[in-house]
């Protein structure tokens, strides 16, 4: 087996790795996609300009593409076709890129992308008497993080003549809360304020999840295109 022969086995089994670990991680991607449509659905009603665009929603998009293109990374290394190679290396390219700009996006706009949010749900507030889906969402979210309306209690004031809907109560009784008058009586935190704080506890496990994907790409990346060169390199060498 010549030298170049040898390259091209090795670079073919460590791109075969790496893009099956790639599949793997796209596999859990749709996995946590799939759980969280089916536990969270109970917020899945809260308003947004692109109701598409939940979480749960999201993470099923990007598994299926990330399980897709692992899957063809994995078959351009064992055929050894470079049509199948440059295809795998266009699309991660573009995921990559992708990716780094939505990272890029969130972490310079995200004051406005904060108040883009903060106004969808004031904005949804005023349909909390006439749809009982968004209405179940709004109460699941004020009973789980013991808050009430956006910023603070007083959103509610308008959409419901300034009274307070029953989960805004800290009580396990919630029907006692109706027709208190003492505000102290009830929760006034933003509901808004204490998702952020959630998420930002439970972050740092995403973060090293998407930062070992990040690598895995990149490392995809660079094992395909010197594959395609190495393969280009072997044929040319034949004729």
């Amino acid at each position: 087996m010549s030298v170049s022969q040898r390259c091209l086995c090795c670079v073919k089994y460590l791109m075969f790795v790496f893009n099956l670990i790639f599949w793997l991680g796209g596999c859990g991607l749709f996995g946590v996609g799939i759980w969280l449509s089916f536990t969270q659905a109970e917020f899945s009603s809260l308003p947004l300009s692109f109701p598409s665009l939940s979480a749960a929603n999201l993470l099923l998009v990007a598994g299926g593409i990330t399980m897709v293109t692992g899957f063809l990374g994995c078959l351009g290394a064992l055929k050894e076709q470079r049509c199948l190679l440059c295809t795998f290396f266009v699309i991660l390219l573009i995921l990559v890129l992708t990716e780094i700009t939505v990272v890029l996006v969130l972490y310079y706009l995200h004051d406005q992308v904060e108040s883009h949010a903060k106004g969808d749900l004031k904005n949804g507030m005023k349909k909390y008497n006439s749809e009982q889906e968004l209405k179940k969402s709004w109460d699941n979210v004020q009973k789980m993080f013991k808050c009430c309306g956006v910023n603070n209690s007083t959103d509610w004031h308008e959409v419901l003549n300034g009274t307070l809907p029953s989960s805004c109560c800290p009580g396990a009784d919630r029907d006692q809360c109706i027709g208190w008058s003492e505000v102290g009586l009830w929760l006034s935190s933003g509901c808004f304020a204490k998702a952020k704080n959630w998420l930002s506890g439970n972050i740092r496990p995403v973060l090293v999840f998407g930062v070992c994907i990040g690598v895995v790409q990149i490392l995809a990346l660079v094992f395909s295109m010197q594959m395609y060169c190495q393969i280009l390199y072997a044929e040319k060498n034949l004729d």
